[in-house]
């Protein structure tokens, strides 16, 4: 059985450490904010100039002015910050983010990203896409294994346009965790229920097994 988003969300806070400054990118990065431990200080950052992001609000805190770069209602912690665009760009551009989450329609084996078009089809553009993989050491991009029609998304060369080269190390799809490392992708875990054989069938570029990968474990 695949991860939901939530569950996406909630593995990848498991790498989150107490103190970091973290990006969440749009879609199932977003979710990540409801999943912070409750005894870790870790302050969310925004592109569009919000540090200190907290989970997604309910009717009763919603505020119409409070959004997140993608234009999600959002709520903030104790200590948050709101400051213009271009400080928010000039702390990813300065290296000042320790996590970056982001999700993506390619990654290869070289660790390059295609996250921002789709010929032929609207999207809303690059965003912060292209400073925040430019400025980050440590990234994770989440997405779904292969596409609606079976399409792997893990490939030997992305066929999109790139939003960075060789930037990408780690990868959570809803099948498996994943690591890149000299061409390839490492099977690091999998999701519960998920067997290897269908991993390495939706994985069109090369990857590693090794001889025990354990399942995903969720507290």
């Amino acid at each position: 059985m695949s991860l939901t988003r939530e569950q996406m969300a909630q593995r990848v806070a498991q790498e989150l450490q107490d103190g970091f400054y973290v990006n969440l990118g749009i879609g199932i990065p977003t979710l990540v904010a409801n999943f912070v431990p409750k005894n870790m200080s870790v302050m969310l950052q925004s592109e569009n100039g919000l540090l200190g992001m907290g989970e997604f609000p309910t009717e009763d805190t919603i505020d119409a002015d409070m959004i997140n770069a993608g234009k999600q209602t959002v709520t903030t912690v104790e200590g948050a910050s709101i400051f213009s665009s271009a400080e928010s760009f000039a702390m990813i551009r300065g290296g000042h983010v320790d996590l970056t989450v982001l999700g993506a329609f390619e990654v290869d084996v070289q660790g390059n990203i295609a996250s921002w078009m789709i010929p032929n089809k609207l999207i809303k553009g690059m965003g912060g896409a292209m400073d925040l993989v430019a400025g980050a050491e440590n990234i994770i991009v989440t997405m779904t294994h292969a596409s609606k029609n079976g399409d792997s998304k893990l490939l030997s060369n992305c066929s999109l346009p790139l939003t960075g080269k060789a930037c990408i190390k780690k990868v959570l799809t809803d099948l498996a965790w994943l690591e890149i490392e000299e061409g390839a992708f490492i099977l690091k875990e999998r999701a519960p229920g998920v067997s290897v054989e269908e991993i390495i069938e939706k994985t069109q570029g090369k990857l590693i097994v090794p001889d025990n990968v354990p399942e995903m474990t969720f507290s």
